[in-house]
């Protein structure tokens, strides 16, 4: 392929072909910082992650929002375009859980990013009741309600005793990858519960 120079009044010589090719910020010089979201200039690229998380919490509190989709369109309308990926990866940061009633934090509260969550062993002796084992599954049953934050307190240990938890309203039900280590969760749990 053949380059050919002219030259522009203002802007001086310019190769003719390969604009196509060009992003509109290799075009326009500026690189956008991949961190800090703006470009060379300081000039802001997107909204920062803090003030998508800000306006996800405050949308949540607002009013019950029934589903991704609808939490997306309400974030587009406030200038957060998100994809459905970054979008789960936000409602995990959070920790928001979907209730009845939507999207809704853990007991109602609005954490803010540095807020430190309980442990896990302050959960389950709070809302914790009894654990019951029927081989490989375990029934763990909390008061009222807490099903949801104990279920993710659970969750965010990553024990190797956890395949993966059901959470309802006051029952969560852990599935462990066998008998032995349903047991060994079992006396865990129970010395958390009290």
């Amino acid at each position: 392929m053949e380059m050919y120079l002219y030259a522009h009044p203002e802007r001086g010589p310019e190769p003719r072909s390969g604009f196509a090719g060009k992003s509109s910020e290799e075009a326009s010089g500026e690189e956008t910082h991949p961190e800090f979201g703006c470009n060379d200039k300081g000039t802001q690229r997107e909204p920062m992650k803090q003030d998508r998380h800000s306006a996800i919490r405050e949308l949540v509190a607002a009013a019950p929002i029934g589903s991704q989709g609808e939490l997306r369109r309400k974030l587009v309308k406030r200038g957060f375009e998100v994809t459905q990926a970054t979008l789960s990866r936000d409602i995990h940061e959070l920790h928001l859980y979907k209730g009845p009633n939507g999207y809704a934090v853990p007991n109602g509260a609005a954490l803010d990013d540095g807020e430190d969550l309980p442990g896990t062993e302050e959960v389950l002796n709070s809302f914790g009741l009894k654990v019951k084992q029927a081989q490989n599954q375990l029934v763990l049953i909390t008061t009222s309600g807490s099903a949801q934050p104990v279920a993710l307190a659970i969750d965010s240990e990553d024990w190797p005793e956890v395949v993966g938890t059901i959470a309802g309203d006051d029952t969560v039900l852990i599935i462990c990858p066998d008998n032995k280590r349903a047991n060994l969760l079992r006396d865990r749990l129970e010395a958390m519960i009290g």
